[in-house]
């Protein structure tokens, strides 16, 4: 039996699900300041993996990377499901948000309301 798979499918859902309270934590004690860390290490992780001959590490340290630079767009979505409120805000860093319009999408890339927005006319 061959158990490469597996062992790459659990590890990638632990990865990501790792991620996850990275990208809250992140955007909640400094904000899409540090979004450049997530650049570096996915990019340095991404470039490692590819000078790594062991199939399930390099895929493993890939799969790390392509997260990491995947967080980066979560960072910036993670500020606008702060700014919608449906993550709690650090008070501290209270004048860096902006409110929002509650049909506005939380795509990075995408500026003014979604497309699924509800005209109200």
């Amino acid at each position: 039996m061959y158990f490469t798979g597996i062992i790459i499918a659990i590890s990638t859902f632990l990865i990501i699900g790792f991620f996850h309270p990275i990208v809250i934590k992140a955007e909640y004690y400094t904000g899409t300041h540090l979004w450049w860390v997530f650049l570096v290490v996915g990019l340095a992780s991404i470039g490692a993996a590819l000078f790594i001959e062991h199939e399930v590490v390099s895929a493993l340290i890939g799969v790390f990377g392509a997260s990491s630079l995947w967080a980066i767009g979560e960072l910036f979505s993670q500020k606008k499901r702060v700014e919608k409120g449906w993550f709690p805000m650090n008070p501290k860093r209270k004048h860096e948000y902006h409110p929002i319009d509650k049909n506005e999408t939380l795509c990075p890339v995408h500026h003014g309301r979604s497309k699924y927005a509800i005209d109200e006319d």
